[in-house]
């Protein structure tokens, strides 16, 4: 029996692996047959979710993913910096089987990079800094990156993110050499670098217009002209008047 807990963590799931894109509508009636069910079930899940600011609510438009501002996309970059640097400065010492854990975390990201499936790696790369905060030792903040993460992973696919899921792997290997040598100062320094760089890779520009199609395919095909000179005129002389140019129609797309 699916619990609202199920559906919650299969939604972050999906946001990590890039499968659920920043204003995504989520309607109620699908996941309930979808999840198979009550409404009430799936309500619980989308307010949980919308507390963790995965999603969010609107009288017209129901639930749906949250699509980040360029202020909370450089707060929740800022979140995670103070955060992950902060469990690498405060663990002096990380003990092998959490090494080996990070290890193996990282021949999946390895294989992810080999092959085709585009989500699988999104995700693997995303539950990095959530394994990392697990095998640190404190899954009160592992808890709270998987959100910080779902919601740059939101951002990324939102402004465009040009950063190299490669060096993003390189990155997660060289932290990781870092605490097996004991080097805490180092492995801070490199992730403080590689959230910068995640960072820096966005294309914070204006997001795209998600009508820019229907106002493309609404635009007025002639636009209206002031009566010219030589029509004023000819009606003052009480000639013809030239032929008119067709008044210009409501342009529906400027109303949207």
């Amino acid at each position: 029996m699916v619990s609202s807990t199920d559906i919650a963590r299969r939604i972050i799931e999906a946001v990590l692996a890039q499968r659920l894109a920043p204003g995504t509508r989520l309607g109620e009636q699908s996941l309930s047959m979808l999840f198979d069910c009550s409404r009430t079930l799936v309500r619980e899940a989308l307010v949980r979710l919308a507390a963790r600011g995965i999603v969010t609510v609107s009288s017209r438009r129901g639930w749906y993913v949250v699509q980040p501002s360029h202020a909370e996309a450089r707060e929740a970059f800022e979140a995670r910096r103070v955060i992950e640097t902060g469990l690498i400065r405060g663990t002096p010492h990380i003990d092998k089987t959490a090494i080996r854990r990070l290890r193996q975390h990282l021949r999946q990201e390895q294989a992810a990079l080999k092959g085709d499936d585009v989500g699988q790696r999104s995700y693997l790369l995303g539950d990095f800094h959530v394994c990392l905060a697990e095998c640190l030792g404190n899954q009160l903040l592992a808890d709270t990156l998987r959100d910080f993460t779902a919601r740059t992973t939101l951002i990324a696919m939102l402004y465009q993110s040009n950063h190299d899921a490669v060096q993003s792997c390189q990155d997660h290997a060289d932290i990781v050499a870092a605490l097996e040598r004991g080097d805490t100062a180092t492995a801070e320094r490199l992730m403080a670098a590689h959230i910068g760089q995640v960072q820096a890779a966005l294309r914070l520009g204006t997001p795209s217009d998600p009508l820019a199609d229907l106002r493309e395919a609404l635009a007025p095909v002639r636009e209206a002209s002031a009566p010219s000179t030589a029509a004023a005129s000819a009606r003052k002389r009480g000639g013809k008047k030239p032929p008119s140019t067709p008044t210009r129609e409501t342009y529906l797309g400027a109303l949207l």
